[in-house]
């Protein structure tokens, strides 16, 4: 498939496996089976304790390092510049890698802009090839832009037809960063894959409403990250590539749009409680 081309230069997939809420001996098996059926874009973090699991599926596909796209975050009890370059090293220790594609701070929370300028340093050093951001809105975001060296290449978040982010990709357009979508299926809500204008170009397209709903994102210009630990559906999430909708079906998915959010965590709850959640990394499996 195409590569959406960031603004340092790299190609990313649009679309790859989340592994979000999946243990390490599924994530094992669901990543290995990814990268051996037409995935080259892996997405994990710290906080999902899964980071070990990916590892071995990478060494376990045999697949050429240069092909493959691997993004992970880091948590914000890591965001002092003290800090990160342990994080980043531990990190790459349990992917098993000399280098990661895109490191991602995950929230916007503690000493963020310290971490960033510490993430800057390890793009000079090689280790990490690109920085993203995850959850940043508003003064956040503007804050990262105005003091950043190395400007983030993509922001990840919660992205599905019933809240589009058309204003923040608009702007994010304008400043030449990537949105990439979590919860791209609305969390798994049953009543957006039964829209009526999903069923209807399911039927069209020979696909499921969940694969009509993926084909909005990536023609939408998104990168998209599905979660799935079987097989069939990881096989479904990335079959998009054979059909293309039309402007006006585009507006008719454009039309859903609510505004709505399925992950409500408040900012300043944020800013208190994420730092506050403290895990041994190292105690994966």
């Amino acid at each position: 498939m195409e590569r959406i081309k960031l603004n340092n230069g790299m190609g990313i997939p649009p679309i790859g496996l989340g592994t979000y809420t999946i243990k390490p001996e599924p994530c094992e098996k669901a990543v290995l089976f990814a990268l051996t059926h037409g995935y080259d874009l892996i997405d994990t973090a710290n906080i999902y304790m899964n980071e070990k699991a990916v590892g071995r599926a990478i060494a376990a596909s045999g697949r050429k390092r240069e092909e493959l796209f691997i993004t992970s975050k880091i948590w914000p009890k890591d965001f002092k510049k003290s800090k990160i370059t342990k994080a980043v090293d531990a990190t790459l220790a349990r992917l098993g890698l000399e280098y990661i594609d895109l490191l991602i701070l995950h929230q916007p929370a503690g000493k963020f802009m310290e971490a960033y300028h510490a993430l800057e340093e390890e793009v000079d050093k090689g280790r990490v090839k690109a920085i993203g951001l995850s959850n940043f809105y508003g003064k956040d975001l503007k804050r990262v832009l105005n003091e950043c060296r190395i400007k983030p290449v993509l922001l990840t978040v919660e992205c599905h037809p019933y809240g589009q982010n058309k204003e923040l990709k608009r702007y994010l357009d304008e400043q030449g960063i990537l949105l990439q979508s979590w919860f791209p299926l609305g969390q798994g809500d049953p009543k957006l894959a039964q829209e009526e204008v999903f069923l209807a170009l399911a039927k069209k397209y020979n696909k499921s409403p969940q694969q009509i709903i993926l084909k909005w994102h990536v023609q939408s210009g998104f990168c998209v990250i599905p979660g799935s630990k079987t097989p069939s559906h990881i096989a479904d999430n990335i079959d998009l590539f054979d059909f293309e909708f039309t402007a006006e079906e585009m507006a008719q998915i454009a039309a859903l749009d609510r505004n709505k959010r399925y992950y409500n965590f408040p900012r300043w709850a944020v800013r208190l409680f994420m730092p506050m959640i403290r895990m041994n990394y190292d105690k994966q499996i």
